[in-house]
């Protein structure tokens, strides 16, 4: 049982920093900016932390940061996090008029709630009786978009993997830390905070169907239709739909990007971009390598050819079953038995599953949005729910891990049954995902080849 004069202690202190999280929603609302292009945000929270006393360590070439708040005493670390990017919804009344960019999945009200806790724990008495201590991070590109961007940003050097906490992983930003919070924006019909088993994860892909122009009215019979292989190959990916289990919860929905060049010629380059989501990542490599198969011969019987180009998406989020109890027993305790809400497994997907493959975590939701998350009609509604109760949840799971000389964060960690024993192991694990193939060969005794995934 948590001390309850200490709650109220730790939830008044958080409503008081009130008027700078509501200031800081309406300002990174007004200035919306898609993963890896979060400048405006970075350089707005880089300011604001800077006033409240802490030295960041930033990421540098790319938006975000993190810094570290010591209790003085011996203990775990724990990491919360908040994120920065947009989406792109240009039907939205309030997006930005010239890129489309709004924040229609509420990630500014989470950094708005992270300066909330960086203020908070700033106070009197704020840290008394914690020990470890607790790294606030502000990170990029969450929403799994602009694939072709990223890709360039890869193939420069800037990034590797295109999520940014998997990133953030892999620059060495997350290393110390032992157990992993993030609270997500959502819609609720009253103040509460959410919880899901977890949530799916996924292979990103970009998919070129490569074919021969010719005359379309004068001389189509010279061409090689890269547009007909392409729809090929989405009827041929359909038709796997039934070989799908339902506990794999897997997804496949390509759009395409580029569908030719002039209604007069016959379409020689048509591009192709999609994800293939799953519940493991065993169900995600597994279907993904079906799915190459039917693009791959689905190019080859209409005499074309396919450039395959997958990268890793997200891993399965998978919520730590102790941190979802403890977040049960801390919500119901503190906010009343109302204000915790229990839900199904997702079928999104979200870059908190790279870091809950390598260390205990958990992402609940918080209310205080209306309208359909990732739609045209979505606001911040209640802002009293999505950043004070947000806010003040994080605080007192900080202080439920790490008061009693940490005594329940330890015990997190003791017994946590986590898929990679390192990061090492997740990263090479990942990295089986990437793959550049021209994936049809045709060989000089006239067979063809189809050659769609990595060899083992």
């Amino acid at each position: 049982m948590m001390n309850q004069e200490r709650v109220k202690q730790l939830k008044d202190i958080v409503a008081g920093q009130r008027d700078l999280m509501f200031t800081a929603e309406r300002q990174i609302w007004k200035h919306p900016e898609t993963g890896y292009r979060e400048w405006k945000t970075h350089a707005y929270l880089k300011e604001e932390f800077e006033k409240l006393g802490y030295q960041l360590t930033e990421a540098g070439n790319i938006p975000g940061f993190y810094t570290d708040i010591d209790t003085g005493r011996p203990g775990p670390k724990l990491l919360i996090m908040g994120e920065m990017d947009s989406l792109i919804v240009s039907t939205h009344p309030e997006c930005d008029p010239e890129t489309g960019f709004v924040h229609a999945c509420g990630h500014h009200a989470q950094s708005a709630a992270l300066l909330g806790i960086a203020a908070a724990l700033k106070q009197p008495g704020a840290l008394d009786g914690m020990s470890g201590s607790i790294r606030l991070m502000a990170v990029p590109a969450e929403e799994l978009i602009e694939i072709e961007y990223r890709e360039g940003l890869r193939k420069e050097g800037v990034i590797k993997y295109f999520g940014g906490k998997v990133e953030f992983m892999y620059r060495g930003y997350m290393d110390g830390c032992d157990i992993a919070l993030l609270v997500h924006t959502s819609s609720a019909d009253h103040p509460c905070i959410a919880l899901t088993p977890g949530s799916n994860g996924c292979v990103t892909k970009n998919i070129n169907f490569v074919g021969v122009s010719s005359h379309a009215g004068g001389a189509p019979h010279l061409g090689v239709n890269a547009l007909y292989a392409a729809s090929q190959a989405m009827n041929a990916a359909n038709a796997l739909r039934e070989t799908f289990q339902e506990q794999d919860t897997i997804r496949f929905h390509p759009i395409i990007t580029k569908g030719g060049g002039a209604v007069n010629a016959i379409p020689n380059d048509v591009r192709m971009e999609s994800y293939v989501r799953g519940a493991t990542l065993e169900a995600i490599m597994g279907t993904n390598i079906k799915i190459n198969r039917a693009i791959a011969a689905s190019a080859a019987s209409m005499g074309a050819n396919v450039v395959l180009k997958d990268r890793p998406g997200y891993t399965p989020l998978e919520n730590e079953p102790q941190l979802y109890d403890l977040t049960c027993q801390v919500v119901t305790e503190c906010f009343g038995e109302d204000a915790l809400v229990k839900r199904g497994r997702s079928t999104g997907c979200t870059d908190m599953g790279d870091v809950s493959a390598v260390m205990p975590t958990v992402q609940p939701y918080c209310s205080g949005a209306c309208g359909t998350a990732h739609g045209s009609d979505f606001y911040i509604n209640d802002p009293e729910s999505a950043l004070v109760l947000s806010a003040q949840y994080q605080v007192l799971m900080a202080e439920a891990l790490l008061s009693n000389e940490a005594k329940v964060a330890k015990d997190v960690i003791a017994n946590a049954q986590l898929r990679f024993p390192s990061m090492q192991a997740f990263f090479d694990t990942i990295d089986q995902l990437f793959l550049d193939k021209e994936a049809v060969i045709n060989n000089e005794d006239g067979t063809i080849t189809l050659d769609y995934q990595n060899k083992k």
